[in-house]
């Protein structure tokens, strides 16, 4: 493929980023009540069509997304002076990524049957769900998930702020995202906040490479003055 034509998927590709963060800024606008403390209403929100949608397009789809603009960042960034610290981003990024894919997989399609169950009339299905959220595997995958998520941000943000070929506070920006989000796990509004700064951080990104010319595919050119 021509190098024009790589540049250009790759253009396409970054604006995966911003796209990713307005899912997940639309997907936490709304929190889910204490599962343990308010359980008739933990099943409610769980059988809302809203629940679904929001993890079905702001979750997985969102997820796949942040996926594709990680790769295509990295790639633009593979041939300048932060090289290798992008693509170790990426590898980190995609791996958090993945993992978290398979925390959203049972929400989506678990969890609103049990909140169903429940307001049938089957309040035991609450034992069942408080089971899988307790099993070690569950809970080692979602740790090391968030961890690397958020590990994968920072470098991530570092490599942009380093390439002297993109906007260094677009970096300063994006580095805490991680960060924010997966603390959402504890604290719903910082996830609300994180995926605001992902919008902000990634539209700048994706913006600045499509003022670049098409004949500069990837960070091969001379660092830009600021």
């Amino acid at each position: 493929m021509p190098a024009a034509n790589i540049g250009g998927w790759i253009r396409v590709g970054v604006w995966a980023l911003p796209v990713y963060g307005l899912l997940t800024f639309w997907a936490t606008l709304t929190h889910e009540p204490d599962r343990q403390n308010e359980v008739e209403a933990y099943a409610r929100f769980l059988s809302t069509t809203d629940y679904l949608a929001k993890h079905l397009l702001g979750s997985i789809l969102g997820t796949i997304l942040a996926i594709f603009g990680v790769m295509a960042l990295a790639a633009y960034l593979a041939n300048s002076r932060v090289g290798r610290l992008a693509l170790l981003a990426m590898v980190v990024s995609v791996a958090g990524n993945c993992l978290i894919l398979t925390i959203f997989g049972f929400s989506t399609h678990v969890s609103p049957v049990i909140g169903q169950l429940y307001l049938e009339g089957q309040p035991g299905v609450m034992v069942v769900n408080e089971a899988i959220f307790g099993l070690s595997s569950f809970v080692i995958v979602s740790v090391l998930g968030l961890l690397l998520y958020l590990l994968g941000a920072i470098l991530l943000g570092v490599a942009i702020w380093r390439s002297g070929v993109l906007p260094k506070w677009a970096g300063a920006l994006y580095a805490p995202t991680g960060l924010l989000i997966a603390s959402g796990v504890a604290i719903g509004w910082a996830q609300t906040v994180g995926s605001a700064l992902l919008i902000v951080a990634g539209g700048w990104i994706a913006w600045s490479l499509m003022r670049q010319p098409s004949s500069q595919p990837v960070a091969e050119a001379q660092p830009r003055v600021r």
